[in-house]
């Protein structure tokens, strides 16, 4: 959705690692009305486009396609695609709607640019499950490739909305990457799910002018809570936190001594 930062510059490397010399890589920039809740401030979310445009050129983007909303969606489309399993857990709770703006337009680009292969990255995970499971069931064709977060010098994951931060809950945030570091720890050092859980939102509740959206140790695949370890099911750690009105999410893959 544009605000171009070092997290998106590391998907375009990886689309043109990818797509190879005789390849091409497509940026899409559309801040999507249709993925905004009626709670959330469409008008404020950044729009650097010339910033863009250069990040772009820099990391060598062939094509960058911004579309206005008008060609996007004609005054009276009616149609919309739904996910009804992946997206009823996590920001799907708090966000009603949001992943099907995000299935629907996800959609429309894919038919629009047809690529063989779209980058999305691992900071989003739901998003990243949801647009595999879209994938897979509407047998689209194009092949998903993930990409590790990417974080700042003090473990905050890279995020458009980190700029609107102050500068006191700026210096707090990364105390979310700290919490779930030692969750990771935890587990490998054997202790349960339900304590590792409580544990964690004890550290999240505890950072100054942060509160909880939620705290979810679920099957990273299928976006199922977990209670105890499941031979063949990998766990991931994943939370969300409200900084005044900005809102910020995070996970981390977690694996637990049997």
């Amino acid at each position: 959705m544009g605000a171009l930062h070092e997290g998106h510059a590391a998907l375009i490397r990886r689309a043109r690692k990818l797509a190879g010399k005789k390849g091409s890589v497509v940026v899409s920039i559309f801040v999507n009305p249709k993925q905004f809740g009626p709670k959330e401030d469409l008008s404020k979310y950044p729009r650097p486009l010339e910033k863009d445009r250069v990040m772009c050129a820099k990391e060598g983007v062939d094509l960058l396609f911004h579309p206005s909303v008008n060609a996007m969606y004609d005054g009276n489309a009616s149609i919309a695609i739904t996910e009804n399993s992946l997206s009823r857990v996590l920001c799907g709770v708090s966000r009603p709607g949001h992943f099907d703006g995000v299935c629907t337009v996800v959609t429309m680009l894919f038919n629009l640019i047809d690529p063989e292969i779209a980058v999305f990255g691992e900071k989003d995970w739901q998003q990243l499950a949801v647009i595999r499971r879209m994938v897979r069931d509407l047998k689209t064709g194009v092949t998903i490739q993930s990409h590790p977060t990417v974080r700042e010098d003090d473990g905050l994951a890279l995020s458009s909305r980190n700029r609107l931060l102050s500068p006191k809950d700026r210096q707090m945030a990364p105390r979310i990457y700290q919490a779930l570091q030692t969750s990771v720890m935890e587990a490998e050092e054997g202790f349960s799910m339900t304590v590792i859980k409580r544990r964690l939102s004890d550290d999240l509740a505890a950072i100054p002018g942060a509160v909880i959206d939620y705290v979810e140790i679920m099957d990273e695949m299928t976006l199922t809570p977990l209670k105890k370890p499941i031979t063949g099911v990998k766990a991931r750690v994943f939370v969300a936190l409200r900084f005044g009105t900005v809102r910020l999410i995070d996970n981390m893959p977690i694996k637990f001594i049997r």
